[in-house]
């Protein structure tokens, strides 16, 4: 059964940084693509980076491309989301997605491509 967990998240003013991890099991990043997707009250979920099965590509939103990097850890089976210079309008629920798929990172930006998700972890960043 796939599971995955994210974690990482917390509070942090603007300009700040945080690090979230997305731990996977049941499936292995050699056939999966891995993304993160994010959520406020009221809004639908939305896209915000995903990295391909053969870990060569990545796409942003383009309101976090330059700020954040998305990356996967095999050997741990880890995917992450660096987050940089953090603005208030990025506080939301973050949710790590999988899809079993060979396509490359640009051809999985919607939602209802992803098969498994996490139950998401909050960033609240303050102005």
């Amino acid at each position: 059964q796939v599971q995955l967990a994210e974690s990482g998240g917390g509070l942090v003013q603007a300009g700040g940084s945080l690090r979230l991890s997305c731990t996977a099991s049941g499936l292995t990043f050699s056939t999966y693509a891995t993304g993160w997707f994010r959520q406020v009250p009221g809004k639908e979920r939305e896209f915000v980076a995903v990295i391909s099965r053969s870990d060569i590509s990545t796409y942003y939103k383009d309101s976090v491309n330059g700020r954040f990097t998305i990356s996967r850890d095999a050997a741990k089976n880890t995917m992450y989301l660096q987050m940089n210079s953090l603005k208030p309008e990025d506080t939301a629920v973050y949710y790590c997605a999988a899809k079993k798929s060979a396509l490359a990172a640009g051809a999985i930006r919607e939602r209802q491509d992803y098969d498994y998700w996490g139950q998401g972890t909050q960033v609240t960043v303050s102005s």
